[in-house]
């Protein structure tokens, strides 16, 4: 985990909720358990086994997929500068530059890109945490203030 540097500057761009949104979201996919391969059977007969298909999962990733669908451009750029620094492709202080690599290069969808990180939820969490921010108090439920 990094260690806060007094002279790190903020991350204007969005908000330190959101990122813990998607990262609950992003941890919460991640640990699905994929199951069974879904066949043309009964799932009465198959024990259920069905249910533990991607399929089933299909909520999760439609939820986060819609939220960072729906973030600014603004926003969306901030989410990849910070995945860079998390993952340490950057440092905090580099964070301008993070910004104008992630708008640079945004050839691909967000999500898609995001999504192909397995190590997303840490990422995002330990940049966060380089900011001075922390996701440790963060509730997902339907009282989230996101």
């Amino acid at each position: 985990m990094r260690t806060i540097d007094e002279s790190t500057p903020s991350m204007p761009d969005i908000n330190p909720q959101k990122v813990c949104f998607i990262a609950a979201k992003a941890r919460e996919l991640l640990s699905e358990d994929e199951g069974s391969k879904p066949d043309a059977s009964n799932a009465t007969d198959d024990g259920e086994r069905s249910i533990l298909t991607d399929a089933a999962y299909g909520p999760v990733h439609a939820e986060l997929k819609q939220f960072v669908d729906d973030l600014d451009v603004d926003e969306a750029t901030a989410l990849v500068a910070l995945l860079w620094i998390g993952r340490g492709d950057f440092e905090p202080k580099d964070w301008e530059d993070a910004v104008a690599q992630a708008r640079e290069r945004s050839e691909t969808p967000t999500v898609g890109y995001l999504l192909g990180e397995p190590l997303l939820p840490d990422y995002l969490e330990d940049a966060l945490a380089a900011f001075g921010h922390s996701c440790r108090d963060f509730d997902v439920g339907p009282d989230a203030d996101v």
